[in-house]
């Protein structure tokens, strides 16, 4: 818009000013409009929103209307919001997903309920998120192990395209590792040509999550929450290459030392190195009813049931007599209703 009123600003010898902006679709009025010096008093406010926005960068503009009443200014909060549009910033807050697909690319089945991660390196997941900036957003793309949470490799970039992902994924294999299955939502980065035929050079089979189905690819999405809530919300950065130098350090960090509660409280390169065990992962398939001579002496098989998921429980053959006996006292407590239901028909 900014550029086509200084072509209508500018001077024409063919065209008269109202012409161009008419073939433009310009407002000729607004060409007219000269913008008003900020009053000091608008600057001293806006330094005390920058304050607040450093420190709560999760309010909003009605929230920081009240801080602002608060602190004796006299204002509301369509001031606070055309202030805050000046400045360039504004509340961080869950934006529109990122994962938009193309529908001309093929999309894979998912495969860790039929093959779920039994030890480091089964199943990597891949995912991008952005990360705000003074000047903007960058993306931060990262694959991270599901049994250790170790972040295997991850770039920063300023766009949003798949040369992101193909550079984390390099990096990612020159650790010397490499996984059997890489899962990833259905985005476009994920359904290129480029990625896919990465990955089949290097013989990794391609999962990908359901539409819609976000805790399918769940390792990096409770990654994205932990390392926004302990890095990003509590920073403000100013250009790509402080961010980059700042998430570097911190997910060093997380590999290293942070302790995780999802494995034993152990540390990610731990478990990744072998020096650790972790916890039965979630993704692993529920036990099924094993048809073993004992079960079938019971007279109880049922293939579809599955059992809770907690190694350390009741056994498979002891939750089959326990489900067995629980029908057995519903089928009695139905026989008496139905006895005690014709006695009285027949009184």
């Amino acid at each position: 818009m900014k550029v086509r009123q200084d072509l209508v600003k500018s001077k024409s010898k063919d065209l008269s000013k109202r012409s161009r902006a008419k073939l433009l679709d310009v407002n000729l009025s607004s060409c007219y409009v000269k913008p008003k010096a900020i009053a000091d008093d608008n600057v001293t406010i806006m330094n005390e929103i920058r304050e607040i926005y450093t420190m709560r960068p999760f309010q909003g503009y009605r929230r920081i209307t009240w801080d602002l009443k608060d602190l004796g200014y006299l204002i509301n909060r369509k001031k606070v919001y055309r202030l805050m549009k000046l400045m360039w910033i504004e509340a961080v807050y869950p934006k529109k997903n990122l994962s938009k697909r193309n529908h001309e690319h093929k999309v894979f089945p998912y495969l860790l309920k039929e093959h779920p991660p039994l030890k480091p390196h089964d199943v990597w997941c891949v995912d991008i998120t952005y990360i705000k900036i003074a000047t903007g957003f960058i993306y931060l793309t990262a694959l991270i192990d599901v049994v250790s949470r170790h972040v295997i490799g991850w770039h920063v970039s300023a766009s949003l395209d798949t040369e992101s992902c193909l550079r984390a994924l390099e990096i990612a294999i020159a650790t010397g590792y490499k996984p059997k299955i890489i899962n990833s939502d259905q985005g476009s980065q994920f359904t290129s040509q480029e990625w896919i035929y990465q990955l089949k050079l290097l013989e990794v089979r391609i999962s990908m999550d359901g539409k819609g189905r976000a805790l399918d690819n769940i390792p990096i999405e409770r990654f994205w929450r932990t390392v926004k809530y302990e890095e990003v919300y509590l920073n403000t950065y100013e250009c790509v290459k402080e961010a980059k130098a700042s998430l570097d350090a911190y997910i060093h960090w997380y590999n290293d030392t942070r302790r995780h509660s999802g494995i034993n409280h152990h540390r990610p390169y731990e478990v990744m190195s072998g020096k650790a065990e972790a916890t039965r992962w979630a993704f692993m398939a529920e036990p099924k009813l094993l048809e073993s001579k004992e079960i079938q002496a019971c007279g109880y098989v049922e293939k579809s049931s599955t059992f809770p998921r907690d190694p350390q429980g009741p056994t498979t053959t002891t939750n089959i007599l326990m489900v067995k006996e629980k029908k057995e006292i519903k089928q009695q407590k139905k026989v008496k209703q139905e006895m005690n239901l014709s006695s009285k028909i027949a009184a």
